[in-house]
């Protein structure tokens, strides 16, 4: 049997457009003549829908889609995701569309509620396996999470009809190191089942979340026979032939060129959260703050990258504390870019509101607080021309800034989407370096990478004033945000002691301003926002 797994890039709500695009996938596989084709999670709606599965009309109109879908497409054996149901009966679907219409339907059964998920605040659990008949073959169908327990999908199908295929259609949200996680487990399920094992992921970004593709069939020697593209769409294509050893693969489609390491995962996971993040909101232009250090600088060139040099402008606003250095280094990476570029001192503006501040008992403009009026400032500038000509503003904030609440409320945090908002520090330096050596030229100057960190909002004002170095700084947030590890744990593993207690107050009393901050791409285990939930107020603190 013909087998296609389509990764495809859906809209959530976007009905009718993800029907259009799975009736082109269709015939696609029509013509590759396709005996069964093999969709992500929740294809219809877009993954996750959220609130709106609480609209019963939504959910009445992607079942509609679906019968559409299955009236329209009758040449081939589809498994396409959709909700089902009603009120408080929803379930995570998949539907078996054959012979223009809509057959047997698996309900997902393990609904994971952890990190960025909230099944079960939406969805039943399914309790029954299911085994589609297409051409003989028996489909054993899964939705995602029902793979991510290995004891559990024994035990649940060890009484299910006989199969020579397990099909799993997913929307896995990506995250550096998970592919591998995932491949070592779907190997596993091959071997252990005997049988051929596809899985279907989603690609595309939806506002934090970005899904990576990846989709893979392994044969059920536990040998990986077809992939499809990281971070794109595309559809693999093999044929399954059962036999009297097992279940052989022969891959109709071209090995795909994977990402070579972390870094570049990163790198085109943060290209297309921030491509999908503009397009689907219809944002066609971008502002960009260029202070002409390493933050904004690879933010601009993620920016070009995912939406064109066109369509990114980028825009300085010293003050008198800016260096003849970082003002040079704006421009001269706006010009390597080949973008629009604007400088607007903001020099006399602070003054205007130093004036004014001065009648004002205790104010003091050598204070944090006239440090934060000058990003302030910038901020004001910028949302004001994004207001003006419908650009958004991207976010030059990283992770371990945003982490201790080294940013500016309304100031560095202002904007519509945070690009690196999960990114250390430590790795937007890596990052810097790799789009110079993918770009086999300098197009980030050299200065801004090897320039000690500055906000530039005093005078020889360094980061490292206020906070550890980065190396360490990256190594306690990694440990205290991403793996929950005590400031004991912390300690225990060679961190300073007087460091990990002095960053942990200041992560943890940083809360308030984090609430604060636009939504931005996930690539870490753990981002903050929908991943990680603490109260603001919060009296809770660790000690030694």
């Amino acid at each position: 049997m013909k087998i296609a797994l389509a990764q495809f890039n859906p809209v959530v709500g976007d009905l009718s457009a993800n029907a259009a695009k799975i009736r082109e996938i269709y015939s696609r596989a029509v013509e590759q003549q396709v005996e069964l084709l093999i969709l992500p999670e929740l294809a219809v709606c877009g993954y996750p829908p959220e609130d709106l599965l609480y609209k019963n009309h939504f959910v009445e109109d992607n079942r509609l889609e679906l019968e559409s879908l299955a009236a329209d497409c009758r040449d081939l054996t589809m498994i396409v995701g959709f909700a089902e149901g009603r009120d408080d009966m929803i379930y995570n679907s998949a539907a078996v569309l054959q012979d223009g219409a809509v057959g047997q339907i698996y309900r997902k059964a393990l609904l994971p509620n952890y990190g960025v998920f909230d099944e079960r605040r939406y969805f039943h659990p399914g309790s029954e396996p299911l085994v589609a008949n297409v051409k003989g073959i028996g489909v054993a169908i899964t939705i995602c999470e029902d793979i991510w327990s290995p004891v559990w999908l024994l035990d649940y199908l060890k009484n299910a009809p006989d199969f020579q295929i397990l099909a799993n259609i997913s929307a896995s949200p990506f995250h550096t190191g998970k592919f591998g996680l995932r491949a070592e487990m779907i190997r596993k399920y091959a071997t252990d089942f005997n049988a051929a094992v596809c899985y279907c992921n989603l690609v595309g970004g939806q506002d934090e979340i970005v899904f990576d593709g990846r989709s893979i069939i392994f044969d059920s020697k536990g040998k990986i026979q077809a992939q499809g593209k990281a971070f794109e769409q595309d559809m693999i294509i093999a044929d399954v032939l059962s036999e009297d050893s097992g279940v052989k693969v022969v891959s109709q489609h071209p090995t795909p060129t994977l990402p070579g390491d972390e870094i570049d995962e990163i790198y085109q996971a943060l290209i297309l959260g921030t491509r999908d993040y503009t397009a689907k909101n219809n944002f066609k232009k971008a502002l960009v703050g260029l202070s002409g250090g390493i933050d904004s600088s690879v933010v601009a060139c993620i920016a070009v990258a995912a939406m064109g040099a066109e369509n990114v402008t980028g825009i300085t606003m010293p003050s008198k504390f800016s260096s003849a250095d970082t003002k040079t280094d704006a421009r001269k990476l706006a010009e390597n870019l080949g973008i629009d570029f604007m400088e607007l001192p903001i020099q006399s503006i602070v003054d205007d509101f130093d004036g004014c501040l001065q009648s004002v008992a205790g104010w003091d403009n050598t204070s944090i607080a006239y440090e934060n009026l000058q990003a302030r400032v910038r901020g004001t500038m910028l949302m004001t021309l994004s207001n003006q000509f419908g650009a958004i503003v991207l976010v030059s904030s990283n992770k371990s800034e945003t982490a201790v609440g080294y940013s500016t409320l309304y100031g560095d945090t202002a904007g519509g989407f945070s690009v690196i908002k999960d990114v250390a520090k430590t790795v937007v330096y890596k990052l810097a370096d790799r789009i110079n050596q993918l770009a086999r030229t300098e197009i980030i100057p050299a200065s801004v990478i090897t320039r000690p960190p500055t906000a530039e909002l005093r005078d020889d004002q360094k980061d490292s004033d206020s906070l550890p170095e980065y190396e360490l700084l990256d190594a306690i947030l990694k440990g205290y945000i991403e793996q929950d590890k005590s400031a004991q744990e912390l300690v225990a593993q060679g961190l300073p002691a007087d460091d990990v207690l002095r960053v942990i107050k200041m992560v943890d009393m940083n809360e308030y301003k984090r609430r604060q901050c636009p939504p931005g791409i996930k690539i870490t285990a753990k981002a903050f926002g929908r991943d990680r939930r603490l109260p603001i107020t919060n009296h809770y603190r660790p000690k030694i």
